[in-house]
């Protein structure tokens, strides 16, 4: 149960992503591609974010924990790569600077 309720979670935060950011672009049947790709993003952040977190530890404690919002860009570009690539899904991340500047965030 907690794991479909996590599911459910993710997949509504990239909706919320993909409305508030010019960034991410849709294509296809909405939800459907929300829930391929937060089923995606779980097993990237489980699988491949620990890694990415170990080997750049010396960043992590440098930039005193900035550096993690690098790795979660990183790890939501690589399941949207993931996504289009081997799933056929139609959730586009345009660049990872398109995702930094957002001027729909910009007061």
């Amino acid at each position: 149960m907690k794991l479909i309720i996590r599911w459910l979670i993710t997949g509504f935060s990239l909706f919320v992503a993909a409305w508030l950011v010019k960034g991410i672009r849709v294509e296809g049947n909405a939800w459907t591609v929300f829930a391929v790709t937060a089923a995606i993003l779980g097993l990237v952040n489980a699988l491949i974010r620990p890694i990415l977190k170990l080997l750049s530890c010396p960043l992590i404690i440098l930039t005193l924990g900035l550096f993690v919002l690098v790795i979660n860009g990183i790890s939501l570009w690589l399941a949207s790569k993931i996504a289009v690539n081997w799933f056929h899904v139609g959730f586009y991340i345009q660049g990872f600077w398109g995702l930094l500047k957002n001027p729909s965030l910009s007061p």
